[in-house]
């Protein structure tokens, strides 16, 4: 129903003539809207509250004439649980599996703070996968959901605040509180609480879209998440004779970790992400038996599991991170992954499709598996010491390290950058630390021009 801040309201009209003589006006919009009462008492009393709502700078609903909580407290109130379902759902058919896995997951997270008691509530564990797994999952491979998942649906769609309580601030602080801890009541990492935030932030700008809500609530409210430290902390990236050795190391490791080798090398030496180097085709690399050769990459595949793709499948193709579907980004490659590129191909060949990183039996490479074989080539690498820190902890450090690697070489950021297939803006506020170790280098060069100068 469309709603209006127009609203005029009349002096009370008395036809003697009538059953109810005391005719109360008012208009909202264009259209005019009358109610006749038996005293001029009742009439004053109604003229009274709607001039109320009006002060308190209420909309009114064209069709019926009423205030706008009036017309909410007639309306069916749609819950938070319906809500968040509703928007989960909208989302799915455009959003990427790992995008609709991260979305169930932070509306898990909130649903059960926004409930109207905890009286009968299912266990935690089995609430939240209830939530994240079946409430907030259209994935056509789901089936039927167990006795207690079916029960905890049950119980939270029948305890699930009206969309009007979130209107308090108090009710909205409980959800922000309940996105900041994880199940086992420690508080979240600092990134996670943003990335659930910014789910419920846009959960509640669909409320407003739909009308649920008058204005997004979150604005209101004094809170925060946690700052965090984009810039990298380098004393735990790895130098390249410390990359090389990582690399060399993964070679070692049996048949599992021979086959990895090379995967771990284009992480480094040409800043792919794991799941960019997991869909590289043998027709994207060019290859020459000496020199500089180039890899084009063209899109991702990332395991995020079957409950979540569209055709069932573990894992799932997409193009290149925040790109247009169709982009290529072009990445040349030194000498050193070219020779170990062709060793690959030479010695293991190329799956059906023409990806050169394949599982024992054919499939994606799992994020666990060459994981594991990262660890045991810290164990072989690195000192104990280093190894019980955080340093190299994971694979996506080498592409951290080769990224590090071109800008103290002196490659142009826009340059960098482009290669690593992210923005300027992004690179400097990543590898700010590396960008600032060229300081002395441009000082020097400003001090010669002022030196020719003179």
């Amino acid at each position: 129903m469309p709603l209006t801040f127009e609203f005029a309201i009349y002096t009370i009209r008395e036809r003697a003539d009538r059953p109810k003589p005391f005719q109360l006006r008012w208009k909202v919009g264009p259209r005019p809207h009358s109610k006749s009462f038996k005293t001029k008492t009742l009439a004053d009393g109604r003229r009274a509250q709607l001039m109320a709502a009006a002060h308190r700078g209420e909309m009114f609903d064209v069709e019926t004439g009423l205030p706008q909580s009036e017309l909410r407290a007639l309306t069916p109130q749609v819950t938070w649980f319906e809500h968040a379902r509703d928007y989960a759902g909208m989302k799915w058919k455009r959003s990427s599996a790992k995008g609709r896995s991260t979305r169930a997951d932070a509306l898990a997270t909130i649903t059960p703070s926004l409930v109207l008691d905890t009286k009968g509530a299912p266990k935690p564990a089995v609430l939240r996968r209830a939530l994240s797994c079946w409430a907030f999952n259209f994935s056509d491979q789901q089936g039927e959901p167990p006795a207690p998942i079916a029960s905890a649906l049950e119980w939270v769609a029948r305890k699930s605040l009206p969309m009007s309580r979130l209107e308090d601030s108090d009710t909205v602080r409980a959800a922000l509180e309940a996105l900041s801890l994880r199940l086992d009541g420690k508080t979240a990492a600092a990134n996670t609480i943003t990335r659930k935030r910014m789910v419920f932030n846009n959960a509640l700008r669909y409320a407003v879209e739909r009308k649920l809500l008058p204005a997004n609530p979150l604005q209101f409210v004094d809170w925060s998440p946690p700052s965090t430290d984009d810039e990298i902390d380098w004393r735990y990236v790895p130098n390249p004779r410390q990359a090389r050795a990582l690399i060399d190391a993964v070679g070692t490791l049996g048949p599992r970790g021979e086959h990895l080798q090379a995967f771990f090398g284009c992480i480094y030496y040409a800043a792919t992400r794991p799941a960019e180097a997991m869909n590289l085709r043998v027709t994207d690399c060019t290859l020459p038996e000496t020199g500089w050769g180039v890899v084009l990459l063209s899109g991702s595949s990332s395991r995020v599991g079957s409950a979540w793709t569209n055709d069932g499948k573990s894992y799932e193709e997409r193009g290149l991170k925040r790109r247009a579907r169709a982009s290529v980004r072009d990445v040349p490659i030194p000498p050193e992954l070219v020779r170990m590129l062709r060793t690959h191909i030479d010695r293991y060949g190329v799956a059906p499709d023409g990806r050169l990183f394949r599982a024992a039996r054919g499939g994606v490479v799992l994020s666990k598996e060459y994981s594991d074989v990262w660890q045991e080539a810290r164990k072989v690498a690195l000192s104990p010491h280093q190894f019980d820190s955080p340093f190299a902890d994971v694979p996506y450090c080498g592409r951290k390290a080769g990224i590090s690697l071109w800008l103290a070489s002196g490659v142009d950021p826009v340059e960098v950058a482009r290669r690593a297939g992210h923005s300027v803006a992004v690179l400097y506020r990543f590898y700010a630390r590396v960008l600032d170790g060229r300081r002395d280098q441009a000082n020097e060069a400003i001090e010669q021009a002022l030196r020719e100068a003179d």
